[in-house]
């Protein structure tokens, strides 16, 4: 007779135990994300795959800077991404430089061009400010475009070539060892990953935040809106950017597609996939979209079709996003 009631007890109990475990998760969230991707590469399907998770886990999370904890819809991301690969690129094949200045050449030519774009953006909003991120990023695809003589043009850059990297005590083969290759840009990762936390627990976060949750309240409050949008649009570019270098490194070529708008796009999918305004949420995005994509085209030619189907049922029955709705589940 006292079987239901000790089925209910059961899950109650059980509800409680994951929701401990989620409020530890959170707690070290930090620490969850690269134990997570530190064990990543032996679950996915095959290492090259779980090296673009990575690097677009990093895209979108910059990305969600902006989208989900300002609350800015952008679609000119794919600008960050472009010009930290690129520069990343440019620097190595024409100028000689070594890989690892290289990269933070890129990032902070991705950041001043963040600067740039956030200047003529940030007084503009919603859907506005939308379309001229998303103007901003075309004129510099085409600036990049004509740069034939570094770019590559059409035919993109080719020859960012990292053979081997050389520790003292070990070398990574970057051409034949696939997991030494994603455990270095694991490292960048880490640190990226620790940083953004704590942008969002400084103060600073919080004031993103208010900026999301009311606008003109945080301006009453006496905070500068337009400056920290500024400033956020920035800092967002700079981890799209890093991303971008990561990923110039990763295939040794930087094609001009990184420039275009769908790249922008695939950061809007992905953010809202994993989860907008979540930390978690960008890599489980990433995740989610790469191996669909995976699968798919394995099965047709129209993959895209069916991605978009699956895009638009997350969209309308889950706006949470996969890491979100379980969270919300958790927390009732």
């Amino acid at each position: 007779m006292n079987k239901p009631m000790d089925n209910v007890a059961e899950v109650q109990i059980s509800g409680r135990r994951l929701a401990g475990l989620v409020r530890l998760i959170a707690e070290h969230r930090v620490a969850a994300v690269i134990i997570f991707l530190m064990v990543f590469p032996f679950l996915a399907p095959y290492k090259a795959l779980a090296i673009d998770v990575l690097i677009y886990g990093l895209f979108a999370l910059g990305f969600n800077m902006v989208f989900g904890y300002l609350g800015v819809l952008s679609f000119g991301h794919a600008a960050f991404f472009g010009a930290g690969a690129y520069a990343t690129g440019i620097a190595m094949v024409h100028f000689g430089v070594p890989w690892m200045p290289a990269i933070f050449v890129g990032v902070l030519m991705s950041g001043l061009t963040a600067a740039i774009m956030g200047a003529m953006a940030i007084r503009t909003r919603g859907i506005y400010f939308a379309m001229v991120t998303l103007a901003l990023a075309q004129c510099v695809y085409y600036i990049i475009y004509h740069m034939e003589e570094y770019s590559g043009g059409e035919d993109g850059l080719t020859g960012v070539s990292v053979r081997t990297v050389d520790f003292g005590i070990a070398t990574v083969d970057m051409m034949q060892d696939p997991m030494g290759k994603y455990y270095i840009m694991l490292a960048f990762t880490a640190v990226a990953i620790f940083l953004f936390s704590r942008i969002l627990n400084s103060p600073f976060g919080a004031v993103l935040e208010a900026i999301r949750e009311n606008e003109n309240r945080a301006r009453a409050c006496g905070y500068n809106v337009l400056l920290t949008k500024w400033v956020t649009f920035v800092l967002s570019g700079l981890f799209c950017g890093l991303a971008g270098a990561l990923s110039a490194i990763h295939l040794s070529v930087v094609p001009i597609e990184y420039l275009h708008y769908h790249q922008s796009g695939l950061a809007v999918m992905m953010a809202l996939l994993g989860g907008m305004g979540t930390f978690f949420g960008p890599f489980i995005g990433a995740m989610a979209f790469l191996m669909l994509e995976d699968a798919i085209t394995l099965m047709t030619t129209h993959w895209q079709l069916f991605l978009g189907a699956i895009f638009m049922i997350f969209v309308l029955f889950f706006p949470r996003g996969i890491w979100g709705s379980f969270l919300h589940w958790i927390s009732r």
